[in-house]
């Protein structure tokens, strides 16, 4: 068996495992989930404050209550998915220029610009 199939299969029995819990299980209401240490230490949301409620949504397709719940994470999703294929299934050799302009030293720069600018904006009182 070809080592690439063996990766897609071992990676979506991995998915398929976690989409099952989270479609099964709130994080909201469930004990199971992992609470984010940083804000029961200081009370701000981090940057990934709210992404296992919006993958609960996503899989109910409440993209709206989704995106209120973490709007970077919905918004990184289809970059996530891209990296994912650049790096396991062939698509750096297929397309480096492609990779090198979204995964390079300048995109990652901006990545970490953007996710920073989401931390702040998110812990700010408009009240």
């Amino acid at each position: 068996m070809p080592k690439y199939l063996i990766r897609v299969i071992v990676i979506g029995c991995v998915l398929l495992l976690a989409a099952i819990i989270y479609f099964l299980f709130s994080p909201v209401e469930s004990a199971y989930f992992p609470q984010c240490p940083f804000h029961r230490i200081t009370g701000f949301d981090c940057p990934g404050c709210g992404s296992q409620r919006a993958i609960h949504h996503l899989l109910h397709f409440r993209l709206k209550d989704a995106f209120a719940s973490n709007p970077l994470f919905i918004l990184a999703i289809p970059y996530l998915i891209i990296g994912i294929y650049f790096e396991y299934f062939g698509g750096k050799e297929k397309y480096p220029t492609a990779r090198k302009t979204l995964f390079g030293k300048r995109a990652i720069i901006i990545v970490l610009i953007l996710i920073v600018l989401f931390w702040i904006g998110r812990n700010i009182s408009f009240s």
